[in-house]
């Protein structure tokens, strides 16, 4: 696999063993496209996998990085990957239900990329929108299956952008605080 785009542009990155399903390039260009300049935003990829999405953000300007990845079996290639960050970056090997339960970051941009078959995913993004680590405005990406559905509004989630690649969708959410629904 390699990187799209930003300073680290045709890098080569690993894939670990197991199941994993990395974004195609074509679609991580367009997502990175839609973002534009990531310079002082902190990012959080949840359900990394190899690591891509994370080093695609901190090429273009992100930082710090967290890369959240439950299994063990890609620990080992996902840090290999992430190691060619020159930014500020970690990795957490735990389950997503678990880093929103514990973390205390805050993240400007939220990209989550659950296995296709997971059920619940509206819920993991309102445990998201519930956990205080989205900044103000921030935004949350969600790669799913095109066969599923996810509510337009979840929490303070609101949807803004929806895109279609192939058999998959990412839905660009933003986050309303408190203040704001309210008014």
């Amino acid at each position: 696999m390699r990187i799209t785009g930003g300073k680290y542009v045709r890098r080569q990155i690993l894939c670990p063993k197991g199941v994993i399903r990395p974004a195609m390039d074509r679609m991580r260009e367009s997502l990175f496209s839609i973002l534009g300049d990531l310079s002082g935003c902190a990012f959080l990829d949840l359900f990394s996998g190899s690591g891509i999405m994370a080093v695609e953000a901190a090429g273009r300007g992100a930082d710090p990085v967290v890369a959240v990845e439950k299994d063990p079996i890609k620990k080992k290639v996902l840090w290999q990957n992430l190691s060619i960050i020159e930014e500020n970056w970690k990795m957490r090997l735990m389950s997503v239900d678990r880093f929103l339960a514990t973390d205390t970051g805050c993240y400007d941009v939220v990209y989550l990329d659950p296995p296709f078959p997971l059920t619940g995913k509206a819920n993991t993004l309102l445990k998201l929108s519930e956990s205080g680590l989205i900044n103000k405005n921030g935004r949350v990406i969600i790669h799913f299956p095109q066969e599923d559905r996810l509510p337009e509004r979840i929490g303070r989630l609101h949807l803004y952008d929806e895109r279609k690649y192939g058999r998959s969708r990412l839905f660009f959410y933003r986050y309303e605080d408190k203040d704001e629904k309210e008014q």
